[in-house]
């Protein structure tokens, strides 16, 4: 027991001693008279000029801490700016006696303003390089001198500390400021503050940073940990909101877990509704994209879970809101070298007119041509990242409005693989009808190729002209089946390659601005036009069939058939999609009924045949006269000759002169007259 005591006593006095020491020590002892040899030291060290300008403050007990002013890092000859990076104060105050026990505590750790200037010449040379080459900066260290990194042997044992307590690390009011004359740019951080309380390697740390971009605020604030002993494993958990430019915000909570070996991020990220028009307003730049809604593009918000790490990311219970638009999604993505994706989107309704660049009256439509007609090279696409992507995704839509017309009940489903993209099936409503069909598109080679197949049934064609065209010629319910192939990637290519066929089908509707049944009775008032202030001419029908077949941008309409209650009419002929002009003849029949069937009454005058001409916007609509000749001739063959011949005796008759009988067969004709 004895021994235990003096052994205790002995202890209490060394401890004494110690304390007596590190009390004594800073007033015998001043490092203002080592400045010399701490400047030289650090300048060999890193190459560059370096001086303490203000005094050296020690003290030892109960914290051991360094208080130094006036820290100056210079730049290399050539620069202007002599300083890299000034510290107007750096201070630091740890205890001396946990270190015994590994326990690290630092009560303050303080830059004060921090000064950093980044130049590159327009040479090319920046003031950072070399730095740390000592003397010789930028010189080759000699392969036998080269250090030998050697096994740790605390390697995956943790930190080699106990515990970590800082009560305060602050950098203070700090500057950047970044210089580059080659591309005569500048850039600014100013008012750069950090600051981190109550750290720990066992609580969470909290957080704080701002700082000025270039004039405009930016912050970050929250927690981050515990860190735990072993730094890059296991789970670091963050909370954090970042604010940029008082009109963004965005909150970050979840967690990183294996930091060192395989990171893994699981996260909420959750950006609160912002205006992008005032973001960029608040930028200084002007809003780099034109929409024909001024409006468009001034209320965004989203929230998404993201989880992932360097072979796969994931984006889940996602949730967009684009202005009036709001959208739920899910996506993943992995072989990002390729990539693979997959994803799923339900969006309630989208008005995508508004984002639409605005129409210029007068704007040049024609695109750049070489010396063939063809694109240039340079403008060619490039489809290489189309044929390595890997595509699995659906699409929902309850509302849609593109190009005028609206479109409900959306159902698309795409995907990709080698090239070959295909969005199948696709489905929709509009218009109190159903549309339906697929799409191919295939990319393996530079002239893409697209295959088309729709199917329409009982769709209300006139508001959609209405809404989509603004035109107004034909009233009924479309069904239609139609299968198109075509080359190319511009508009050009696309029409002249036009291949396929198909059919479409009008019901109980009607042809506005003409009336056939009219033309083929009197020519003279119907092509003549309406009278002035009349109403426009129509033509009715119960149903109204064109099949057509395409070939490398000409349509063939092979017998386009009409049914009236007081007209039957064909149709044949082509239209050239390329030339954008119509070449069709239409074969009227005049019917007695309402009811289209049984008329066996003759009629007097000839049933005009009607040539369609000119160019799609302004088609013309004419007699053909030689055709109704020639029907007439074949009529007047054979027994139609002999019903239209006068009676024996009668003016005209078999015994009359060649020219009376002329003038009787002209009668008949519908121009011919009674003189």
């Amino acid at each position: 027991m004895k021994a235990l005591k003096w052994v205790g006593i002995a202890v209490g006095c060394l401890i004494v001693l110690i304390v007596a020491a590190l009390l004594i020590i800073p007033f015998f002892v001043d490092l203002n008279d080592y400045k010399p040899e701490i400047e030289r030291r650090v300048a060999e060290a890193t190459g560059r000029s370096f001086s303490i300008g203000g005094d050296i403050d020690l003290s030892l007990f109960p914290w051991a801490g360094v208080a130094l002013a006036d820290l100056r890092l210079g730049s290399p000859p050539g620069f202007d700016e002599a300083d890299m990076i000034r510290l107007e104060a750096f201070e630091v105050r740890v205890k001396l006696l946990p270190l015994i026990l590994r326990r690290i505590q630092v009560k303050r750790f303080v830059v004060q303003r921090p000064q950093i200037v980044l130049v590159r010449q327009k040479d090319g040379k920046a003031n950072w390089q070399g730095l740390g080459g000592g003397a010789e900066a930028g010189a080759k260290r000699p392969a036998a001198e080269a250090p030998k990194s050697a096994p740790s042997s605390d390697a995956g044992q943790g930190l080699p500390i106990e515990s970590l307590a800082v009560g305060e690390f602050a950098v203070e009011n700090g500057s950047i400021r970044y210089l580059d004359r080659q591309k005569g740019a500048e850039n600014n951080v100013g008012d750069l503050t950090l600051r981190l309380t109550d750290v720990s390697l066992e609580q969470p740390v909290p957080i704080f940073f701002s700082a000025t971009v270039d004039g405009r605020r930016l912050s970050l604030e929250g927690s981050v940990g515990p860190v735990g002993r072993q730094p890059g494993q296991g789970s670091l958990p963050f909370d954090l909101v970042v604010k940029a430019m008082d009109s963004l915000q965005a909150a970050l909570q979840g967690q990183v877990t294996d930091a060192a070996s395989n990171p893994q991020l699981d996260m909420t990220l959750d950006v609160s509704p912002f205006s992008p028009r005032a973001l960029a307003a608040s930028l200084g730049r002007p809003f780099p994209i034109e929409t024909r809604d001024p409006d468009a593009l001034k209320h965004v918000s989203l929230k998404t879970g993201v989880k992932g790490g360097a072979a796969s990311l994931s984006l889940t219970d996602g949730r967009l809101a684009l202005d009036d638009s709001t959208a739920t999604f899910s996506a993943r993505a992995s072989e990002f070298e390729r990539p693979r994706l997959s994803f799923q989107m339900q969006l309630d309704r989208l008005d995508l007119d508004r984002y639409l660049p605005p129409e210029r009256e007068g704007a040049a439509q024609t695109e750049e041509k070489g010396e063939k007609g063809e694109p240039k090279a340079a403008d060619k696409p490039d489809y290489t990242p189309l044929r390595r992507l890997v595509l699995d995704g659906s699409i929902n839509i309850g509302r849609l409005k593109a190009a005028g017309a609206t479109m409900e009940d959306i159902r698309v489903t795409v995907s990709a693989k080698n090239g070959v993209i295909r969005v199948d099936p696709l489905a929709l409503a509009m218009y109190g009808g159903d549309v339906s069909g697929g799409l191919n598109l295939d990319v393996r080679t530079d002239t893409p190729k697209t295959a088309l197949n729709l199917g329409v049934a009982q769709l209300a064609v006139n508001p959609l002209l209405n809404d989509l065209l603004q035109k107004d010629f034909i009233e009924g319910l479309t069904s239609a089946s139609i299968d198109l192939s075509f080359a190319g990637d511009s508009a050009g290519d696309i029409l002249e390659t036009l291949t396929g066929g198909g059919e479409l089908r009008f019901e109980d509707g009607a042809v506005k601005g003409i009336d056939l049944a009219a033309m083929a009775r009197n020519i003279q008032s119907a092509f003549g036009g309406a009278a002035a202030g009349g109403e426009k001419p129509r033509t009715d029908f119960t149903e109204l069939t064109v099949p057509f077949s395409l070939k490398n941008g000409v349509a063939q309409i092979p017998g386009a058939v009409l049914k009236s209650p007081f007209i039957r009419l064909k149709a044949e002929g082509t239209a050239d999609l390329v030339g954008k002009t119509l070449d069709v003849r239409v074969d009227p029949k005049l019917v007695g009924t309402i009811k289209g069937q049984g008329d066996t009454a003759e009629r007097a005058g000839l049933e005009v045949p009607i040539a369609v001409s000119g160019s799609f916007s302004s088609p013309t609509f004419a007699p053909d006269l030689e055709g109704a000749a020639r029907k007439k001739m074949e009529d007047l063959t054979g027994e139609g000759l002999q019903r239209l011949a006068p009676r024996q005796g009668q003016e005209g008759g078999p015994g009359a002169k060649p020219g009376e009988q002329i003038k009787d067969l002209i009668k008949g004709l519908p121009f011919g007259g009674e003189n």
